[in-house]
């Protein structure tokens, strides 16, 4: 049973790391991807802490995680409201 489970987790992780590779055009799906990796190291990470004490860890790495999304978030809004797009082929480095 715990092979099927650890075997999903990974297959999400990949999944999620194919995503972020392929779909790079949108902030927003970068985020959202971004977002899967996290969980899914989450929960990599609970089932190898399962039997012992060590959850301290694991609520410091979820607070990581929640300060990234709100990183990254506030990224999101703030190229909506420069450029009108999440595109991220219209951002341009020169520019700044």
């Amino acid at each position: 049973m715990m092979n099927y489970v650890m075997s999903g987790i990974l297959l999400g992780f990949v999944v999620g790391v194919f995503s972020f590779i392929f779909n790079y055009g949108h902030l927003l799906s970068s985020l959202l991807s971004l977002e899967l990796l996290g969980l899914m190291v989450y929960w990599l990470m609970s089932l190898s802490v399962m039997c012992s004490k060590v959850d301290f860890f694991m609520l410091f790495y979820l607070v990581m995680v929640v300060c990234e999304s709100v990183l990254g978030l506030s990224l999101l809004i703030n190229s909506v409201y420069s450029y009108g797009s999440d595109y991220m082929k219209t951002y341009s480095m020169l520019s700044w």
